[in-house]
C-alpha cells in the first residue's frame, strides 16, 4: 500500500514538472482585450488587479489552539507507527475525512525563508493542491510555484497573529529542484556540452534567478522572470552555449519594453561577458504580464542598448 502511494506521488510530481517545462518554445499571440470588465465595479469600469507568480515553499501553521488540538485527535485515529512527524502530518491531511482540517490550517508561502503570503484558493476544491504540496520528507530543494491574485493584508486573527498579504491562488506546482533541472531539454548545440555540464549550467542560471533581491513575484518584472525560469528552457540552452564559448553570465535585468502600449510587456535581458576580452553580449526575450498568466511574446534574441 505504501509503495503504491509512493508511486502515485512520484507520478504526480513528474506531471507537475512536465506542466512547467515544455518540450518546445511556445510563443503566444497577445489577446486583443487588455482588461476584463468588472460588473460589480462602480460605473461598470475595468477591474484592476495585482497578480502574483511566486517561487518559494509552502508551509503550514495552526491558526489557533483549537485547530491544533483537533489535528492531534485526527492523528490518534490514524495509523502512524514508524512514521516521522512529517510523514504523519502528510498521512493525516491526505485522508479524505480530514480535509476539513486542511481548510482550517494556515497555508503560508515562504520565499528565501521569509513568510511572504497567506494562501487561499479561489476554488475551494483547489485545497487539494495545497495538500499535494506537503512532502513526506522536507528537502531544502523543494520548490512551489504559486500563481494567483494579490489580496489584502491578513488580519491578525486569521493566522495566530501572522500579518502578511493574502494570495488567492489559481495554480500551484510542487516539485523539487532536481526534477526541474532534469526536465529541462538539453540543447542540440553546443555538441560538446555533456548532460552533466548542462545540468550544472541550468542549476547556476536557476539559482541566479532565485537569489535575485526581493523577488516576491508580485511585480511585472519579477513575474516575467519567474515565468521564464519555469516555462522557457531557451534561457538555459543559451547559457550553455555561452559558457561553452568561455563567457560568464554577468547580469539578469528586466525592463519595461518600448513595445508596451495597452499591454504590459517587459524585456528580460541576459548579459554574457567574454572571460578573456571582456566583451559583453546581451540577449533579450519579451514577456507579456498584463493578466494573471504571463506568456512569451518574442523569443530570446540578441539585444542592443539604445
Amino acid at each position: 500500500m505504501e509503495q503504491t502511494e509512493q508511486s502515485l506521488s512520484q507520478a504526480a510530481a513528474a506531471q507537475n514538472v512536465a506542466a512547467i517545462i515544455p518540450a518546445q518554445e511556445d510563443v503566444a499571440t497577445p489577446p486583443l482585450v487588455a482588461e476584463s470588465s468588472c460588473p460589480t465595479c462602480a460605473g461598470g469600469g475595468a477591474a484592476s488587479f495585482s497578480f502574483v507568480y511566486a517561487l518559494g515553499r509552502i508551509e503550514t501553521r495552526f491558526p489557533n489552539l483549537a485547530v491544533e488540538k483537533e489535528y492531534a485527535q485526527a492523528t490518534a485515529r490514524t495509523k502512524t507507527a514508524g512514521k516521522t512527524d512529517q510523514e504523519t502530518f502528510q498521512a493525516v491531511l491526505s485522508q479524505r475525512e480530514n480535509r476539513y482540517l486542511a481548510r482550517q490550517l494556515c497555508w503560508v508561502l515562504t520565499i528565501q525563508g521569509l513568510e511572504t503570503y497567506l494562501l487561499r484558493p479561489h476554488d475551494p476544491a483547489d485545497v487539494d493542491l495545497l495538500i499535494d504540496a506537503i512532502r513526506a520528507a522536507r528537502n531544502p530543494n523543494d520548490i512551489d510555484v504559486v500563481v494567483g491574485t494579490l489580496g489584502p493584508m491578513a488580519p491578525p486573527e486569521m493566522c495566530n497573529g501572522l500579518m502578511v498579504p493574502i494570495v488567492w491562488f489559481d495554480q500551484i506546482y510542487s516539485f523539487d529542484r532536481y526534477a526541474l533541472i532534469e526536465a529541462i531539454p538539453k540543447p542540440k548545440r553546443p555538441e560538446k556540452t555533456t548532460a552533466a555540464q548542462f545540468r550544472a549550467v541550468a542549476e547556476e542560471v536557476f539559482d541566479r534567478i532565485m537569489l535575485l533581491t526581493d523577488n516576491a513575484g508580485n511585480t511585472d518584472e519579477h513575474r516575467a522572470l519567474n515565468y521564464m525560469a519555469m516555462r522557457y528552457p531557451a534561457i538555459y540552452a543559451r547559457a550553455a552555449e555561452q559558457f561553452a564559448n568561455d563567457s560568464s553570465l554577468t547580469g539578469v535585468e528586466v525592463r519595461p519594453s518600448p513595445l508596451s502600449g495597452t499591454r504590459k510587456i517587459v524585456d528580460v535581458i541576459f548579459s554574457y561577458t567574454d572571460r578573456k576580452t571582456d566583451f559583453t553580449e546581451k540577449f533579450c526575450a519579451r514577456c507579456d504580464t498584463t493578466e494573471e498568466f504571463p506568456f512569451l511574446v518574442t523569443k530570446l534574441s540578441p539585444y542592443y542598448d539604445r
